[in-house]
């Protein structure tokens, strides 16, 4: 793991930079970088915005984690919930992206997959979609049980993989005869060398393998050999993509059969470009005021980001 992001990482878990970070206007304002703002409102303005100038989807999170109790995890729900009509009556193509343990995972696994059935089947009755967040490695295990108890019931309902584990081409496979809803993401928590790949060049290879699996799920649904999946690239990674895309031409995979998710505000422009040329493309759009953890590990997955970062406040 780089030095950067080594430091980045070690940064998130700080409770003293956290406090410091969510009251400084300086730092607030570099967070504009990522996200709009910190209420539901201002985050679907800025999805209308994005859709009226090229038609792309959306996906929205409220930022927190942590929670205490299972009193906090029902407001959670009811804010989703809330989030999930909103989006019905503007009209707006979005979809929510939820983690396990702001419905109260750590307090109360079957009563988080009661809040979470709740926001799956909303969702589905709006034509939407509920994605799971997929934590640091200590909940994989636990999230997969989530996900597979929701999946049954709500078969549109996602999940995020991360490709820098080391477990996660076996997860793919468990999921597999399920037909899966994955957004494959490179991964952003500190975890130990024997659980997640410490080098970029591992993680790259490891997202290339296990996309070109979750593609030939969705070419066996296409062809009725299996239930019908759904493949999300969840990265800034367009040197990887490309790669991707090279080598479902070269397997005959379908070339349309995957989505491309990103986040606001970082290469935006090639988010328009991709759409363009006739990409799905989705922007993940955050709010919330706790922000802190969620923003550190994004600027660790690519520690350049911290120059933009710094031009866009002094700018």
């Amino acid at each position: 793991m780089g030095l950067g992001r080594s430091l980045l990482l070690a940064a998130a878990a700080s409770d003293g930079l956290n406090r410091f970070a969510t009251r400084s206007p300086v730092i607030r304002r570099a967070t504009r970088a990522f996200m709009p703002g910190e209420t539901p409102e201002a985050a679907l303005e800025a999805g209308r915005r994005l859709v009226e100038r090229d038609g792309r989807g959306l996906l929205f999170t409220r930022l927190g984690e942590a929670l205490t109790n299972l009193h906090e995890a029902a407001q959670v729900r009811d804010h989703y919930l809330a989030l999930l009509n909103q989006l019905e009556s503007a009209g707006l193509p979005g979809e929510i992206s939820v983690k396990p343990t702001q419905l109260g995972l750590d307090q109360s696994p079957a009563r988080c997959a009661e809040l979470a059935a709740e926001l799956a089947e909303r969702a589905q009755a709006a034509g939407s979609t509920l994605w799971l967040d997929m934590e640091d490695s200590s909940y994989v295990d636990r999230t997969l049980d989530l996900y597979e108890t929701l999946k049954d019931r709500y078969p549109g309902t996602g999940l995020a993989l991360q490709a820098y584990l080391r477990r996660t081409p076996a997860d793919l496979e468990r999921l597999a005869p399920l037909g899966p809803v994955v957004r494959l993401v490179k991964g952003a928590y500190a975890e130990p060398s024997e659980v997640a790949f410490p080098k970029k060049s591992d993680t790259d290879r490891a997202f290339r393998e296990v996309a070109l699996r979750l593609l030939e799920l969705v070419a066996d649904g296409r062809k009725g050999r299996a239930p019908t999946s759904r493949a999300v690239l969840g990265t800034h990674d367009l040197l990887l993509v490309g790669r991707i895309q090279a080598e479902v031409r070269e397997r005959g995979l379908p070339t349309d059969g995957f989505e491309v998710h990103m986040l606001y505000g970082i290469r935006s422009e090639q988010q328009a470009r991709l759409r363009s040329e006739g990409q799905a493309v989705s922007t993940l759009i955050s709010y919330g005021r706790d922000w802190y953890r969620w923003y550190v590990r994004r600027l660790a997955e690519r520690p350049a980001n911290v120059w933009f970062v710094v031009k866009s406040t002094l700018g």
